[in-house]
């Protein structure tokens, strides 16, 4: 299909040579991850990542994920351990978030952290954003292309319907390929998920061969995610839903849901990982129907549903 907007480029030599002299120059570009796609800038930068809050409209206590493009990279900027190498092994590069110590040498913009001795790390699987990474000489600070607390994008075309004009420069790394934001652990104590995601707690004991606790109640603010209303589409999400009511937009899912104007289904084969691709399409092209409200049927609490509930309470929040 045509691309017919003027700031999205293809990821061919020339427009990645071109994204790297604009996060060089501290500009703001938009780019793909197997998850969501990112607003990325230099993590090193100060003038770079305060773009990156301003853009997204985001609270200055929530903290920015680094990507990094391997293991030898993250050396100077974070204090690694054991349960980082297992799980670096096992998963990486991958759709998972670490909360590592801050190397007092680090080079890492204390915006990027909100101040805090920790920071939050990644190292994507996404061969645009790698090819990206291999010729850049910092990491990049990368939260979700989207305006604070509303829908991630899954694609280029999102990231536009999010800022328009105001970010000239996105590389199009075509659909996601999870679609949902990257599982979070914090390593710095007791391993403890934060947010959840493709990489399920039960995979995450099995690398570690220990209990990973799951934290529940935000106290403090230590990663993405945390914030009580996120991953909203701008209308009201009600969960656990048998029906919808009258005019209400309605997700369902699996064979047995019934077809309507206002019926979405994330999977007609009842399949979690595909539900999960789904979802935040979904959610936009609900709002973009003008729906007033949308209601969920109730997802299996199981793998990467238990991610998709999370989004969906999230932002179901009052």
């Amino acid at each position: 299909m045509k691309n017919i907007y003027s700031n999205i480029y293809k990821p061919n030599l020339f427009n990645l040579n071109k994204a790297k002299k604009n996060v060089e120059n501290n500009n703001v570009i938009g780019i793909p991850t197997e998850t969501v796609y990112g607003l990325a800038g230099n993590a090193y930068s100060n003038e770079s990542v305060k773009k990156i809050f301003k853009l997204k409209k985001r609270p200055s206590i929530n903290p920015l994920i680094v990507h990094f493009k391997d293991f030898n990279d993250l050396k100077n900027d974070v204090i690694l351990n054991d349960s980082f190498k297992k799980l670096y092994k096992k998963f990486c590069p991958g759709p998972i978030t670490f909360i590592l110590t801050k190397n007092k040498r680090s080079k890492i913009s204390k915006i990027v952290t909100a101040g805090k001795k920790t920071v939050a790390i990644r190292i994507p699987e996404h061969k645009t954003t790698r090819k990206l990474l291999n010729i850049l000489k910092f990491p990049l600070a990368a939260p979700s292309a989207n305006i604070s607390s509303q829908l991630s994008p899954t694609s280029a075309s999102d990231v536009v319907e999010e800022f328009g004009n105001s970010l000239k420069f996105i590389l199009d790394g075509g659909k996601c390929k999870i679609g949902l934001e990257s599982t979070i652990i914090d390593l710095t104590t007791t391993p403890t998920i934060l947010r959840t995601g493709s990489i399920s707690l039960k995979k995450i004991e099995h690398v570690l061969k220990k209990k990973v606790k799951e934290r529940k109640k935000i106290f403090k603010i230590k990663a993405p995610g945390q914030l009580k209303l996120h991953y909203s589409p701008g209308i009201p999400v009600e969960m656990n839903m048998k029906y919808p009511k009258k005019n209400q937009a309605f997700i369902c899912f699996g064979k047995k849901s019934k077809n309507g104007k206002n019926y979405f289904n994330l999977s007609k084969k009842g399949d979690l990982k595909e539900a999960a691709n789904n979802l935040y399409k979904t959610m936009r092209k609900i709002k973009n129907k003008k729906f007033k409200s949308i209601a969920v049927v109730k997802i299996p609490n199981t793998e990467i549903g238990c991610a998709i509930n999370d989004r969906l309470k999230k932002a179901s929040f009052k």
